[in-house]
């Protein structure tokens, strides 16, 4: 199986029944519970051949469902225990650089374009609270912040895994 791969956006996915059957749907739950499993165990997991199951999750890349396998890293544990959420509305003629910058500074672990009066929601990882004045003081400079430091998460980061056919 792959590795991260550019997302195939030709949604209406013209065999959308056939693509997400419940095989397929199986698949996606077992590869969610554990992106490691091999193709041998998958199959046994699900009563099929190896090969066909190397087939289905293949398909399933192709067609962009299956956008890649990550690593998830704990940034507490590599000492990175502070996270915020920063909203971000820019300045005239200031979008490009907002989501450039958010590209270029490691402190950014996710930048999402949104709607509403902020036209950016990133997420920021950082050691200390001096750090994360430093990031937002970058970001000032195109654009009005406003930060919500994470004091725990209830619900962690999950694949969305679409729920039984009709």
């Amino acid at each position: 199986m792959g590795t991260d791969r550019p997302v195939n956006r030709t949604s209406g996915l013209q065999n959308e029944t056939s693509l997400l059957d419940q095989v397929n749907r199986r698949l996606l739950g077992l590869l969610t519970g554990d992106p490691r499993l091999g193709a041998s165990e998958l199959a046994r997991r699900v009563g099929m051949s190896a090969p066909a199951v190397r087939e289905r999750v293949r398909r399933l890349e192709e067609a962009g469902v299956i956008r890649g396998y990550r690593l998830d890293v704990d940034p507490a544990a590599v000492g990175l225990p502070i996270a915020a959420w920063v909203r971000i509305r820019p300045g005239p003629g200031q979008l490009p650089k907002i989501a450039e910058l958010a590209r270029s500074t490691p402190a950014v672990s996710e930048c999402h374009r949104i709607s509403g009066e902020d036209c950016f929601l990133i997420k920021v990882h950082v050691a200390a609270l001096e750090d994360l004045e430093g990031v937002l003081d970058r970001f000032l400079m195109h654009g009005q912040t406003t930060s919500s430091l994470i004091v725990s998460t209830a619900v962690m980061p999950r694949p969305v895994i679409p729920g039984p056919g009709p």
